[in-house]
């Protein structure tokens, strides 16, 4: 898996905003809710099965930071980590070239350093925008903080929403949000984070996906890692469902990212496994899915360690940088 060509996915154009759609989005949260229940006793992988789609998980880990005490030095070991983020030892053992993560993802102040610290590797610098994690500056500021990390190098805008349109049912100011937002990304890839543990409801997290998709979201995202509750495997279904409706209704297909609480190697499984059940192959690449993470990869290689030598390392040695 590992070892297929990549391939790069269109945008995501959006359209004119549809509420009877919107209007028309339900969840049965206990039927989601039985059907993630079961997922991970019912799908297991085990030894080179299992260490492919791992290495797979790799490829598509956005690794990020985003702690108030980051510098530019912990920016470029993240980076230098992203470029060789398992060991060349281990890719050896398992036949493997060299691999990197989908993409660094940090805060505006750190796009620059992270871009060169990422020059001609082709991995992507994500910057978290829109006042993150709230969501509640000016709007003009958050618009002006999506151009000026565009205009320092970054690929990829990941946006939070105001939550309070979805609480209230505004989905026409959601709409009219994230269009602005995708206006002002311009050639860059917007991740639309709708924060879903705070959304209330399943129901909720489906409206607010469909309307992001309307308005040009190129992925649509869980969390952004700070909040109580971050992704599930409920919310996860819900998401990736209105991922598929949008994508049989309008022929476009829009990228997912669950981020926040999943640190073990067996999670991101389980989360492939959902994916592939419910969209198939096409998305288990790095421009339709992302793992929005940083301690997970430290957990694959480890797990990957394992599975060559046969015997668990200790945790510093897969230190991020």
């Amino acid at each position: 898996m590992v070892g297929l060509p990549q391939t790069t996915n269109a945008r995501n154009p959006g359209g004119a905003f549809d509420l009877s759609w919107v209007e028309a989005m339900t969840a049965n949260t206990s039927a989601i809710e039985r059907r993630t229940a079961t997922l991970p006793g019912r799908r297991s992988l085990k030894k080179d099965w299992q260490a492919a789609w791992l290495l797979k998980a790799v490829t598509m880990i956005d690794l990020t930071t985003l702690s108030g005490d980051d510098t530019e030095g912990r920016v470029k070991r993240l980076c230098a980590k992203a470029r060789q983020p398992v060991s060349p030892a281990i890719l050896e053992a398992l036949g493997m070239p060299p691999i990197t993560t989908g993409a660094v993802c940090v805060y505006h102040e750190m796009v620059p350093t992270a871009v060169e610290a990422s020059q001609g590797t082709g991995i992507p610098v994500a910057a978290v925008s829109t006042g993150f994690p709230a969501g509640l500056s000016p709007f003009k500021l958050r618009v002006k903080e999506i151009r000026e990390s565009v205009k320092a190098g970054a690929e990829e805008i990941d946006i939070v929403i105001s939550r309070r349109h979805v609480l209230q049912g505004n989905w026409r100011a959601l709409y009219d949000e994230v269009k602005a937002f995708r206006e002002a990304c311009g050639a860059a890839h917007l991740k639309a984070i709708l924060a879903t543990g705070e959304l209330g409801t399943l129901r909720n997290v489906a409206k607010a996906s469909i309307v992001a998709m309307m308005a040009g979201a190129d992925f649509i995202k869980t969390s952004t890692g700070k909040e109580s509750v971050n992704a599930t495997l409920p919310v996860s279904l819900v998401m990736i469902r209105t991922i598929r409706e949008y994508f049989e209704i309008t022929g476009h297909r829009v990228g997912y990212k669950p981020a926040g609480g999943i640190s073990k190697a067996k999670d991101a499984l389980v989360y492939l496994m959902l994916l592939n059940e419910e969209l198939g192959p096409r998305w288990l690449y790095p421009d339709l899915f992302r793992f929005g993470a940083s301690s997970l990869l430290g957990d694959i290689e480890r797990q990957l360690d394992h599975h060559v030598s046969g015997a668990y390392s200790t945790s510093y040695r897969h230190a991020l940088g």
